[in-house]
């Protein structure tokens, strides 16, 4: 997530960021993206945010909620 400042809102329905989302893997050992919509909202309104594959070709984020849990699991 280096790329990325910490303030960037992943999901903008429900104004997640990506320290939220971060927050919430390391801190309450959120292990899956149903973990992440749980703790944040993040992904429970149009669902775009989740991963690409459920952008449908709307929305094209920079970054997901995947890419999060998947880079923080990595270590950065």
């Amino acid at each position: 997530m280096l790329n990325f400042p910490k303030t960037y809102e992943v999901c903008n329905c429900k104004k997640v960021t990506i320290a939220q989302i971060e927050d919430v893997i390391i801190n309450q050992n959120a292990k899956t993206l149903r973990d992440i919509q749980d703790l944040t909202t993040a992904g429970t309104d149009c669902r775009n945010c989740i991963f690409e594959e459920t952008d449908f070709g709307k929305v094209k984020k920079k970054i997901y909620c995947k890419d999060i849990l998947n880079s923080v699991k990595e270590g950065f």
